[in-house]
């Protein structure tokens, strides 16, 4: 019994020698301040977010829906820069005003096919996210793009129904004051946190 414990003991501390044994080369970047190397190493981001305090429950619930709204219509505002601004790109290099009409028209249709169905189902605070979302990504609000898409005309009567319920498409993203918590949501989705 005594030499199987010794046998075991002596296999182990072997396994402990070839670990140590094995040879691994670590390649790092390095600084040189007053004669020592310091290595330098990447580390990744983090953010650190306050926790919030809210005034009640009803304040709380309300900020809890915000982030749900947030992030059903980000993917949505997102998808839609990426389309907005590669229609723009492709519609710049037509020189054509018929042919670029056709284009618009075209990218008309994708958009509608593509986002319809799923815009028809939002709320109406959602839709509210979603327009100031895609202002956000695109640099434009959404009566300029409508309005680069379906002309003045169009652009009008749409802001005239958004106004009739509460709404403006002239408005713009302002991550600082109005919009602050949602641009707080935003970059908490964007960093993996939400």
């Amino acid at each position: 019994m005594k030499n199987a414990l010794l046998f075991i003991l002596v296999l182990l501390s072997s396994f402990d020698l070839l670990a140590q044994n094995k040879k691994e080369d670590i390649i790092a970047r390095v600084i040189i301040i007053d004669g020592d190397s310091v290595p330098l190493i990447d580390l990744p981001q983090i953010s650190i977010y306050a926790e919030r305090v809210f005034k009640n429950q009803r304040e709380k619930a309300r900020y809890t829906k915000l982030i749900r709204d947030v992030k059903k219509v980000y993917p949505y505002a997102k998808l839609a820069g990426i389309k907005i601004n590669q229609y723009n790109s492709i519609i710049s290099k037509i020189q054509d005003k018929k042919q670029r009409e056709i284009q618009l028209k075209i990218a008309e249709e994708e958009l509608k096919k593509e986002f319809k169905g799923e815009i028809l189902k939002m709320t109406f605070s959602q839709g509210k996210i979603l327009i100031k979302l895609i202002d956000r990504e695109t640099g434009n609000t959404s009566f300029e793009i409508i309005k680069q898409l379906r002309g003045g005309l169009q652009a009008f009567l749409w802001q005239s129904l958004a106004k009739m319920f509460g709404n403006n498409l002239k408005e713009n993203y302002d991550p600082a004051g109005d919009d602050k918590m949602i641009e707080d949501i935003v970059l908490r989705i964007e960093n993996g946190d939400l």
